[in-house]
């Protein structure tokens, strides 16, 4: 999948930058690592496009066999006009409608369980691929993030420190 190497390639870049002594950073391309970002966004669309096509093929499948259940009652129906017409055979005629609608709605009913159950397993199996994809990159991502500004927001309240116990300093100074 081109999203994994893409990711692959990000973890390439930030391995081989060069580190800022003392603070543990990595300098990196922005163009570059935008690029990447823009390439993945681009294939990420392709996961949404099989899901519409699951839910476009699922839709198609109960539609054809709704229209399958609906033939084989029309069939069914007919049949039995025919039979019942004949008048000898009307008891036997109507047994056999009876037998041909329950052996219609079974194979319906069948069919539908199997597309559905077709359609389910489908969009389980999607799923699991969006939370593997979120579970493996977004979670890293957001907590990369997160500890990213805890370091900032901690540097910057260390300086603040430095700063109140220089004014501090020069006050004390300065009355003396």
């Amino acid at each position: 999948m081109k999203v994994l190497e893409l990711l692959d390639e990000l973890d390439e870049i930030i391995d081989v930058a060069g580190s800022v002594p003392l603070v543990r950073k990595v300098m990196v391309d922005p163009n570059e690592i935008t690029e990447i970002v823009k390439e993945i966004r681009l294939e990420l669309p392709d996961e949404i496009q099989q899901a519409q096509w699951i839910k476009n093929e699922r839709d198609r499948i109960l539609d054809e066999a709704k229209a399958e259940y609906e033939r084989i009652i029309s069939e069914a129906q007919e049949k039995a006009e025919k039979l019942v017409e004949q008048d000898e055979i009307t008891v036997k005629a109507k047994a056999r409608a009876d037998e041909i609608m329950r052996v219609a709605k079974e194979n319906s009913q069948v069919m539908k369980m199997s597309i559905l159950d077709y359609t389910d397993g489908m969009l389980y199996n999607l799923q699991e691929k969006v939370d593997q994809m979120y579970a493996t990159y977004f979670t890293d991502m957001y907590d990369d993030l997160q500890n990213t500004f805890e370091k900032i927001n901690n540097n910057i309240a260390s300086s603040r420190n430095e700063v109140k116990e220089q004014i501090y300093k020069a006050q004390s100074n300065g009355e003396e």
